[in-house]
């Protein structure tokens, strides 16, 4: 993102400030009640509160989710490990993904865990070392004459334009909510030892985060500012060839000596790594747990299960490589990704959990308001053409452009649609107005017309740990 002129330091700060904000606002919001209620996973809730039929739905859902996700981890990994070991670009991504599958498979929930913080802790160390050779590269000129200065590649501050602001908004919006509506993130919270930890936990992440995008964000702009006809890559840049995504270990491995550039780009690669087995034991251990043990086979053994997650983690990880391979994959796969866990999963979640009035109705009602409003505003990067045209909406290149906020347009309706189909579908079965044998969700068995008012209380025994023995 740094290395592309018309995004630069103003949307790689709005991006770190709303991965940040997921941090924060999944711990103030979500981490505490959730794990107060001992859930295993984040469709625990669904699962309670609906019944099989939609849990099925939305568990199908929520894996898609972390094979798209995997998929795009697997494409940065590849093209990482391509550029450093001059191999195939699919050959590198196989070999990525059979190491990672395999230690999933051999450490499960632990191996995650103590891993992920190893990881970051060398990739933040590792990242910090190479700065310093980066920036001082004869190759390099001085970041801060290159900020706002159109030198020998565009300023790297980008392109602010007004009309942009609500885009920017919406991105925020989007890096805000998407992981909350996605199990590798709730996976950490609902393991924690306690509510407070996991709250805090989440809290400190996400200041934590902020502290560890300075590395990147440097390296960027010293991308940006390289005269890469004097360096063995050439000309012309990066972003010129079109390789943007492959900025970092390009400069680590043309502007830094041998040894740091092994050490950068390992310890990149390692963080890497720890993204996608923390999506594939995700993937795994919602399937397992809200898909083949509570709907297919709820009298299943320990051990039946402990294996069902092991192929799990094998099957996810084949499709997910398998994936890779498709044809401009990385821009519908974080497509794909981002709008199933912002409009479809996170609504669901935050209702469910903060208000009694849900059921099936206003959940059914729900995804369809929101994915049929998020298809008709379009999309320009998948080359989607808007059906409703939103106040700013532009002709560009004889494609409409909306400058509307319309991912957080359709998060917001599909909250306002659980709520209000969900209290009318109340109403309606409970006064006696539709009859009893067409109540599909049973919403006259489960509570009476109530106001909108938060949830209270647990509801669950605790199962942490059948989950963590699954994962062992």
């Amino acid at each position: 993102m740094m290395c592309t002129p018309s995004l630069g330091l103003i949307w790689t700060t709005v991006s770190m400030m709303g991965f940040s904000s997921s941090c924060v606002l999944g711990g103030l919001v979500l981490a505490k009640p959730m794990r107060e209620r001992n859930y295993v996973t984040m469709l625990d809730p669904f699962h309670i509160k609906y019944g099989k039929a939609i849990t099925a739905g939305l568990s199908l859902a929520s894996v898609v989710n972390d094979v798209v996700l995997l998929s795009t981890t697997l494409i940065g990994l590849g093209g990482m490990m391509s550029v450093v070991l001059d191999l195939p670009f699919t050959v590198c991504m196989w070999i990525s993904s059979a190491v990672t599958v395999t230690y999933t498979l051999l450490g499960g929930l632990y191996s995650v865990a103590y891993t992920d913080i190893i990881q970051l802790i060398l990739v933040f160390i590792g990242l910090c070392i190479c700065v310093p050779f980066v920036l001082t590269s004869p190759s390099t000129l001085d970041i801060g004459q290159t900020l706002m200065n159109n030198t020998l590649n565009a300023p790297w501050i980008g392109q602010p334009e007004l009309k942009k602001t609500w885009l920017m908004i919406d991105h925020f919006v989007l890096l805000a909510v998407k992981s909350m509506g996605s199990q590798y993130f709730h996976q950490r919270t609902l393991s924690a030892s306690s509510p407070s930890t996991a709250r805090i936990t989440c809290i400190a992440a996400g200041f934590l985060l902020l502290l560890f995008g300075i590395p990147p964000t440097l390296l960027g702009a010293a991308v940006s500012s390289t005269d890469w006809n004097q360096t063995t890559y050439g000309s012309p840049s990066p972003y010129e060839r079109g390789e943007a995504a492959m900025a970092l270990p390009i400069a680590l491995q043309h502007l830094t000596p041998t040894f740091i550039s092994i050490i950068g780009i390992g310890c990149v690669a390692a963080a890497v790594m720890s993204s996608a087995d923390s999506v594939l034991l995700a993937a795994a251990s919602v399937f397992t747990s809200d898909i083949y043990k509570s709907i297919l086979r709820p009298q299943a053994s320990d051990r039946e299960n402990q294996w069902v997650i092991r192929v799990s983690v094998v099957v996810v990880g084949l499709i997910g490589t398998s994936l890779t391979g498709l044809k401009n994959s990385i821009i519908m796969f974080w497509f794909l990704g981002a709008e199933i866990s912002s409009i479809i999963i996170f609504p669901q979640l935050l209702c469910v959990v903060y208000f009694n009035i849900c059921n099936g109705y206003g959940a059914v009602m729900g995804f369809l308001v929101g994915v049929t409003i998020r298809l008709l505003s379009g999309d320009k990067s998948m080359g989607l053409e808007p059906v409703i045209y939103f106040p700013g909406c532009t002709l560009e290149d004889g494609i409409h452009v909306q400058y509307a906020p319309i991912k957080t347009i359709s998060i917001l309706c599909t909250v306002a649609a659980i709520l209000l189909f969900s209290y009318l579908a109340s109403v309606l079965f409970n006064k006696g107005v539709l009859p009893e044998k067409w109540d599909v969700f049973k919403v006259k068995a489960q509570h009476s017309p109530v106001p909108l008012s938060p949830v209270g209380g647990a509801t669950e025994d605790n199962e942490e740990e059948k989950l963590k023995s699954l994962s062992d």
